[in-house]
C-alpha cells in the first residue's frame, strides 16, 4: 500500500530532520605513502609509537610507510605515482628535478642532518688490518654506498676529488645499511658506512676505524627531507597540516631527554636490535640532528647543491628555494604549545 501525500511529506521531512541532526558525512581520513630508507635514522615507521603524538592520525589522514632504500629509488617511485612524500637529500633533489624532470616537486620537512655541530656525523668506515691510513689508498678498492646517486656517494665522491681520486677510481658496489658492518667484517668490501646502530658497536670498533665523515665533504648537509609534488600538495593541505603536526610533535617527544629510554625501546622494537646498541647515542648528541620544527636548513642545502655541482657530481646547480613549501610546517608548529 503506497504513502498518502501528507504522509510521504511527513516521511520526507522526518528523514530531512535526521540527516540535520547527524550532519554531513564524514570523508574518509586520506591515505598519504610515505617512503623511508632507514630506521630509526627516519622516524617514519615509528613516529606514532609514543603517547600522544598521533592526535590526527585516523581522522584525517592515514599513513602506509614503504622502506625503499635509496632516495634516487625513491625518485623513481614518487614519479610514478607510487608515493606520496619521498625522503630526499642534497643530491637526489637536483637528479629529481633535472634527470626526473620533476619540476613540480617541493620540500616539505626536515627529517635529518649530517655534521650539525655537535651531532653525529656518517662515518666512513675501513678494517683496521686493511693496510688502508688514508684516502688516498682506497684506488683500486671495493667501497660499499646504500645506492648510486645517493647522499652517501655524493659525500664519498666529493672527499675522493678533495684527494685527487675520482669514483672510476675504485669500483662501488650498493649494499643495504644494514648489511654494511658485516659486508665490512667479511672483507667482501674495503670501505663501508653503517648506521650508528652498528659502528657504535664495541665489536664493530674493535675491527674497524673510521677514516672521515660526510662532514669532510659538506660540514652540514641536508642529509634528508621530505618532499612531495604539488598537486598533491594543493589538494591535500590540511591533511599534511595535520601530518606535519603529528611529526613535530614526535620529533620533540624523541629528542627530549627524558623519554630516551622510551624512545630507544621504540626503536629496538621495531627494528629487532637489542636496547643497549641504542644506548648512549641514539636521539641525543651521538645521533643525526632533527630540528624540533622541521624546518630544512636551505642555506646548509644550497651550499651542498653547489659543490656537488662545482666537482660535476650532479649535472648542474639548482636553486633551493625555488622548491620549498615549508609554510604547511610552519603552520603545524604554530599549532603546538
Amino acid at each position: 500500500m503506497g504513502f498518502s501525500k501528507s504522509t510521504a511529506h511527513a516521511v520526507a521531512a522526518a528523514l530531512a530532520a535526521a540527516l540535520l541532526i547527524a550532519g554531513p558525512a564524514q570523508a574518509e581520513p586520506l591515505k598519504i605513502r610515505m617512503a623511508w630508507v632507514v630506521a630509526p635514522a627516519s622516524i617514519i615507521p615509528i613516529m606514532f609509537k609514543p603517547p600522544g603524538v598521533a592526535q590526527h592520525l585516523g581522522k584525517s589522514y592515514v599513513v602506509e610507510d614503504t622502506h625503499i632504500g635509496a632516495s634516487s629509488q625513491q625518485i623513481t617511485a614518487l614519479a610514478a605515482n607510487q608515493i606520496d612524500i619521498a625522503g630526499l637529500n642534497y643530491s637526489s633533489l637536483p637528479l629529481a628535478i633535472i634527470n626526473g624532470q620533476l619540476e613540480d616537486i617541493r620540500i616539505l620537512a626536515d627529517e635529518i642532518q649530517d655534521g650539525h655541530p655537535g651531532y653525529f656525523s656518517v662515518g666512513y668506515w675501513v678494517r683496521k688490518d686493511s693496510g688502508i691510513t688514508r684516502v688516498e689508498d682506497l684506488k683500486g678498492k671495493t667501497l660499499a654506498v646504500n645506492g648510486h646517486g645517493t647522499g652517501v656517494e655524493m659525500a664519498l665522491t666529493l672527499v675522493l676529488e678533495k684527494h685527487g681520486l675520482k669514483l672510476g677510481d675504485a669500483q662501488i658496489v650498493e649494499v643495504p645499511f644494514a648489511n654494511m658492518a658485516a659486508t665490512l667484517a667479511d672483507k667482501k668490501v674495503d670501505l663501508a658506512e653503517p648506521p650508528a646502530a652498528f659502528s657504535a658497536d664495541p665489536k664493530f670498533q674493535d675491527m674497524a676505524k673510521q677514516l672521515f665523515t660526510a662532514s669532510d665533504a659538506f660540514g652540514v648537509s641536508t642529509l634528508s627531507f621530505w618532499v612531495a609534488r604539488k598537486d598533491f600538495i594543493a589538494k591535500n593541505r590540511a591533511a599534511l597540516v595535520d601530518l606535519l603536526e603529528d611529526y613535530i610533535r614526535a620529533i620533540r617527544w624523541f629528542n627530549d631527554p627524558k623519554n630516551n629510554k622510551q624512545a630507544i625501546a621504540i626503536a629496538s622494537a621495531y627494528t629487532k636490535i637489542p636496547p643497549e646498541k641504542f644506548e648512549g647515542w641514539a636521539f641525543g648528541k651521538g645521533d643525526f640532528y632533527r630540528d624540533p620544527n622541521a624546518m630544512v636548513d636551505v642555506a646548509a642545502l644550497q651550499s651542498n647543491i653547489a659543490a656537488a655541482a662545482k666537482l660535476k657530481v650532479i649535472p648542474r646547480e639548482v636553486v633551493a628555494k625555488n622548491y620549498e613549501d615549508l609554510s604547511l610546517a610552519r603552520e603545524a608548529a604554530a599549532r603546538i604549545k
